[in-house]
């Protein structure tokens, strides 16, 4: 597929403008900070861009105050007293000190428990955590594969998981693999579940087109309510950014 990207300005934004060969052209904003990105086809010129932006500026002045208005976590220290998210809900950090092998434990309802050696440094508490988050994230791939690959009508060869920058999931429809974001793993269940459906969907369906829409009201009716869900929920601290 030919690709072209440059950048142009409309009324004081910097617009991601990237010609492609497709129908239809798509104003997109992204988070965190309200990036405004065209995905245009190959014969619109920039001057149909900017018209098309302008067209538009109410709404993306809405979405981009949406991304910016965010509850945002501060930078995490993984010091005893953090609140740190876990499948939708807020617990606080117990970080205990202790010889022998590092462990994090889900203590009851509102403990999350890390038992470190004396004097581990934060990078090291911060990888237990996350090693944490991403071995919570595997054990729920076999159940999701097997309620929605039939329901979905696909299957998958592979399902990774990764930190992201700009995106909760991603596929390569070629190789029918996905990929999840590890920040997932903060998230409730049924935004997990969302991101995977909507990724799988992908796997028949590439673009974020009326068939794709039609696709994900067949095979879940309420991903609106999951996705809504999903953008109002706290986001990690600025270290990790969407």
């Amino acid at each position: 597929m030919s690709i072209k990207q440059h950048y142009i300005e409309v009324r004081g934004l910097a617009i991601e403008v990237v010609h492609k060969d497709i129908r239809n052209l798509h104003v997109g904003v992204y988070p965190p900070s309200g990036r405004v990105r065209v995905a245009a086809p190959l014969r619109i010129n920039d001057e149909a861009v900017r018209l098309a932006v302008i067209s538009r500026l109410a709404w993306i002045r809405r979405q981009r105050h949406h991304f910016t208005s965010q509850e945002r976590q501060s930078q995490r220290e993984f010091v005893t007293g953090e609140s740190h998210y876990f499948q939708g809900r807020r617990y606080r950090l117990s970080v205990i000190e202790r010889e022998g092998p590092a462990l994090v434990h889900l203590a009851n309802n509102r403990t999350i428990q890390l038992f470190i050696a004396p004097e581990t440094n934060d990078d090291t508490r911060e990888a237990m955590i996350q090693q944490w988050y991403r071995r919570s994230l595997q054990k729920e791939i076999p159940q999701l594969l097997a309620k929605w690959e039939a329901k979905v009508g696909v299957t998958n060869s592979e399902v990774r998981i990764r930190r992201m920058k700009t995106r909760w999931g991603s596929c390569n429809a070629n190789a029918g693999r996905i990929w999840l974001n590890l920040e997932l793993a903060k998230k409730a269940p049924a935004c997990l579940e969302y991101i995977f459906v909507h990724e799988m969907v992908h796997l028949r369906e590439r673009h974020h087109n009326e068939r794709f829409r039609s696709l994900m009201d067949t095979i879940m009716p309420s991903w609106r309510c999951y996705r809504d869900e999903l953008n109002r929920a706290p986001l990690a601290h600025e270290k990790w950014k969407y």
